[in-house]
């Protein structure tokens, strides 16, 4: 299976400017772990996590005044559509990640999380082993 099969294509985009409470309610919203921040001045494409939201709270700054290129990942990883899960797993476990942006000819085509590939390697309907 490949990670076009995976992927959601529905991308919250945000941009550097937005704050911390801002990216926190609208990936809340959309119920999303990550979002994509275009950042032209950064070097364009960059992740925003709920782990770095997280992070940056733990810290005690104010997610109000907070802005998003503050904690936004610039080094990121990018997938293709075309590898395979595997591929992505590795990937993800390599650079302990739980999500990736896949480039489709240099365009954000969507992201793949690790729960978006567990859903695929183990469907909702198979029951749980117990031992």
């Amino acid at each position: 299976m490949l990670v076009r099969d995976a992927m959601s294509t529905v991308i919250l985009t945000l941009g550097p400017a937005h704050t911390l409470r801002q990216a926190a309610t609208l990936m809340s919203a959309r119920r999303v772990g990550a979002a994509v921040v275009l950042d032209p001045d950064a070097g364009g494409i960059g992740i925003l996590t709920e782990r770095d939201i997280l992070n940056s709270v733990g810290l005690g700054q104010d997610p109000d005044t907070e802005r998003t290129h503050a904690h936004t990942t610039t080094d990121v990883v990018f997938a293709a559509p075309t590898w395979t899960l595997e591929e992505a797993a590795r990937a993800m476990a390599h650079g302990g990640f739980r999500h990736l942006i896949v480039l489709d000819r240099g365009e954000v085509a969507g992201i793949v999380s690790v729960r978006d590939i567990i859903r695929r390697w183990v469907p909702a309907r198979e029951p749980a082993r117990v031992s």
